[in-house]
């Protein structure tokens, strides 16, 4: 997936659109400001790359159609990643080694929420959320993440995934 960024590929329209929503959600104020989310590079990342699990989790059973415009929407982030790296100051030959280390997180990231979302498992999501966003920290802030991402997962289970792939989703406001 990874080696996919070097593609010269533009995605469509739905695509953007939808990494758009992704973006959007992920900056509600109130994982920062009322669920300690740490309002960071780091921070945001973490919420962009849950919010592209929960679509991830969405398509991952559907058609080839369909899995490639999930492969889309990461091949995406991951360029706009290495914009932002850029954007920071990294240098020409640490962004890739940035973007191979983020894309582990992120991969590490998606195989503990989906097994702890596919079991609906509270604690365990609570768990990772506790390790791989709020460094070890406890509290019911992360239970409240932890709801809202279970919530947010069967909410969008009830989207078509016709409608997700031509570039309109729908998340709930956390606020």
């Amino acid at each position: 997936m990874i080696l996919s960024l070097f593609r010269k590929t533009t995605a469509p329209e739905p695509v953007y659109a939808v990494y758009r929503a992704i973006v959007a959600q992920s900056r509600q104020p109130r994982f920062y400001a009322d669920w300690s989310v740490p309002d960071t590079v780091t921070g945001r990342f973490d919420m962009i790359s849950l919010h592209l699990a929960l679509l991830f989790r969405r398509l991952r059973s559907e058609n080839a159609g369909q899995k490639d415009f999930s492969q889309a929407v990461f091949d995406l982030f991951f360029k706009d990643m290495d914009r932002s790296l850029r954007e920071m100051g990294a240098g020409d030959l640490a962004v890739p080694k940035k973007i191979q280390k983020m894309g582990n997180i992120f991969f590490g990231l998606l195989a503990a929420l989906n097994e702890a979302m596919d079991r609906k498992d509270l604690g365990a999501l609570e768990a990772v959320l506790s390790r791989n966003v709020f460094d070890g920290a406890s509290g019911p802030h992360i239970r409240a993440l932890a709801e809202y991402l279970l919530a947010e997962d069967a909410r969008l289970a009830t989207q078509s995934a016709d409608t997700i792939v031509n570039g309109a989703i729908a998340f709930e406001a956390a606020a």
